[in-house]
């Protein structure tokens, strides 16, 4: 069972759910959009029996708590910077680092530029940034597949997602997400400010720029083939982009969704990544 907790860092109170002994190996579970830290239920269930100390926060603009107003208050830097502020509030030297979707984006970015700080890196639906980045300006299908970034960006994103009971909101979420984590990310993001802060992410790439360069940690990249997000051109390329110990899982016949759609088949992925890498 999960433990609610509150995390001080100079940006706020972060909310987070917590499992396992505090003296456990540190783990980082970094959620994406339109989620929250309810996402890794499971995993943290699992990670908590196995003596792992899993925190799982509601990130910058999904913890009211730490929800700025101005759009480049939600550039990479300070979603990195929340991470390292996070890790500092535990005492952590080093920590295993999960991301999925927009916290997998997070948690490339984190591992590339402070190797020395992260002991694994799982990155889930999301590839590494850079090819991720060449194959939505140079391969036609992920362009395609991007548009909907445009959509989140424009400024009645909010009041087009939540009309008609946030309608369209609720179409993102595959069928494979259980209802009721559905049920809790709509009714948070319907509160006031909640929703364009999570849009915010999207608006604040215009102020992140730039190319990350390898990465070095030991990386388990977990990708699904029916992913309408991510296409195969970023996540087959990968590879090339990380110089530590590298695997690559593709799951067949699995969505983007892919911590809550198959909890189990990624929670023995996760565990076997991190067993293999205790040093």
């Amino acid at each position: 069972m999960a433990a609610y907790i509150q995390i001080p860092t100079p940006a706020g109170k972060f909310d987070a759910l917590t499992a396992g002994p505090q003296d456990g190996r540190p783990v980082l579970l970094l959620h994406g959009f339109p989620e929250a830290a309810v996402q890794w239920s499971e995993q943290l269930s699992v990670l908590g029996s196995a003596e792992c100390f899993a925190v799982a926060p509601d990130q910058r603009g999904y913890s009211p708590g730490v929800r700025p107003e101005q759009v480049v208050d939600y550039r990479m830097a300070e979603l990195v910077g929340d991470v390292l502020a996070i890790a500092e509030h535990f005492g952590w030297d080093r920590f295993d680092l999960v991301g999925h979707d927009w916290g997998a984006a997070v948690a490339w970015t984190t591992a590339a530029q402070h190797p020395e700080r992260i002991r694994t890196l799982t990155a889930v639906s999301v590839p590494h940034p850079d090819p991720f980045g060449d194959a939505v300006r140079n391969d036609e299908d992920q362009h395609q597949r991007s548009a909907y970034m445009q959509v989140f960006r424009a400024s009645g994103a909010e009041k087009a997602l939540l009309a008609d009971n946030a309608r369209k909101l609720r179409q993102i979420y595959h069928p494979g997400v259980p209802q009721h984590h559905v049920d809790d990310y709509v009714q948070r993001l319907t509160e006031p400010g909640a929703l364009t802060a999570a849009l915010n992410w999207y608006r604040a790439m215009r102020f992140s720029g730039g190319r990350i360069g390898p990465v070095a940690v030991p990386t388990l990249y977990v990708w699904g083939t029916e992913d309408v997000a991510v296409g195969s051109t970023a996540a087959l390329a990968t590879a090339d982009h990380v110089t530590g110990p590298y695997r690559f899982e593709m799951l067949e016949d699995v969505s983007h969704w892919i911590p809550e759609e198959v909890p189990e088949t990624f929670t023995r992925l996760l565990l076997q990544h991190l067993l293999a890498h205790q040093d």
